[in-house]
């Protein structure tokens, strides 16, 4: 798998659930997708088709041997983040995605 030179560590603080240790977030722009790694290891990634200046994420998928540590919350928070530091608006498909725009009304401006 290649990965792409966009990274971001994850605070653990955001997710107090998470025994996860040495999280990390990479935008894999080759595959249309942002990925979270702990150790080492793809545990889980969002991934979405961009056209027009808009990403629609389309699937949030956590490897079940991570499930239940807020991976995919975390995933997703950098995948809005960045989309928004890069101009993008985005179009929430993935059902993950629209509840975590719902429940976080900070990213209700980025839903084209």
């Amino acid at each position: 798998m290649r990965r792409c030179c966009t990274q971001v560590t994850c605070d653990r603080k955001q997710n107090e659930r998470s025994p996860a240790v040495a999280n990390r977030i990479e935008h894999n722009a080759d595959d249309n997708r942002f990925e979270i790694y702990v150790d080492d290891a793809l545990a889980g990634y969002a991934d979405y088709v961009e056209a027009n200046g808009v990403r629609d994420f389309g699937h949030t998928v956590t490897n079940p041997d991570f499930r239940g540590q807020g991976l995919a919350g975390q995933v997703v928070k950098a995948a809005l983040d960045r989309s928004r530091e890069q101009g993008f608006k985005i179009v929430p498909s993935c059902s993950y995605v629209e509840k975590y725009v719902a429940t976080h009304p900070e990213y209700a401006d980025l839903v084209a």
